[in-house]
């Protein structure tokens, strides 16, 4: 149980709302900002307004997915005013304070060294990112079906990556009856490929394997999608860029040339926010009580 913890939020998604009702269930007691436009709150929550005083009192702070951009401003699609933090508002959150985000930008970790507040990233976690792959291998599907004209089912596909994301996806593909080649850097994952039945190509010669290709799905996020790599594709080919944004394609290039290429990121909360609400919230739940615990026992 979280009884006897301030737990504040501030903004976040449909995701968010999944997080709220499970702290409220545990026994916390619960504030919540950046709220105020949903015509039924989540029973058990007050909602409150940004403060130096509220921050103050908290023992855990949970930001939204993306924590907050580098001016502190933090997504709030349920509220009717501006949610930011400023780095005097920062400063009023005690040394040790838990502040969980899905991810966080520079400016969110430069204030968390400077006022010493515990910063944990949620999508940094195995188990969290391999959870979350599976809505966003189902939103890849999605995506994948409304933009063409042909079936899943013995198309032409290539997967760039099998990490967490990739992984899942290809065998998604796979199990669709696809035909998957995937795209990978280290010689194991040519050895889990094979293993897996796909037909894998090291990343550097991607332009010699996207003859007659359908879909790409990337997940890497460094630039691979290339205007080079672009002007080989069939102009039927579609582009799925599940990269964290700006995403690791030329869209500009793509655009240029006809071909269809669609960024996405983030799709677990689209495409399935109370399943990414729910797994978010069982590890942060889970997680805060070991910080308690263990700071019981240390004590």
């Amino acid at each position: 149980m979280l009884t006897g913890l301030t737990i504040v939020f501030l903004g976040g998604d449909a995701r968010q709302l999944e997080v709220i009702n499970k702290c409220v269930e545990l026994d916390a007691s619960v504030r919540i900002v950046g709220f105020d436009k949903l015509e039924s709150p989540p029973q058990g929550a007050i909602n409150d307004t940004l403060s130096p005083e509220l921050l103050g009192e908290a023992d855990v702070i949970v930001l939204p997915v993306i924590g907050c951009d580098d001016q502190g401003l933090i997504a709030a699609p349920f509220s009717k005013a501006e949610v930011a933090m400023k780095q005097e508002t920062f400063a009023a959150i005690r040394e040790g304070t838990l502040v969980y985000t899905g991810m966080a930008k520079s400016f969110l970790k430069r204030m968390s060294a400077e006022y010493g507040f515990r910063l944990i990233e949620l999508l940094d976690r195995d188990d969290v990112a391999i959870y979350n792959s599976i809505p966003t291998a189902e939103g890849a599907v999605m995506m994948a079906i409304q933009n063409t004209d042909i079936t899943i089912h013995g198309s032409s596909c290539i997967v760039l990556g099998i990490g967490r994301t990739g992984f899942t996806l290809a065998k998604t593909l796979q199990g669709l009856g696809a035909n998957v080649q995937v795209g990978v850097r280290r010689e194991a994952d040519v050895a889990r490929a094979v293993e897996m039945s796909w037909k894998p190509f090291k990343t550097t010669d991607l332009s010699a394997n996207t003859g007659d290709i359908d879909l790409i799905f990337n997940t890497i996020p460094t630039m691979i999608i290339t205007a080079q790599i672009i002007s080989k594709l069939p102009r039927k080919a579609v582009i799925i860029d599940l990269a964290s944004a700006p995403g690791g394609t030329d869209f500009r290039f793509a655009e240029k040339r006809g071909i269809k290429a669609l960024l996405a990121p983030g799709l677990p909360g689209i495409v399935a926010p109370k399943t990414a609400g729910i797994i978010i919230a069982n590890t942060l739940c889970q997680s805060i009580l070991d910080e308690f615990h263990l700071r019981g026992d240390e004590e």
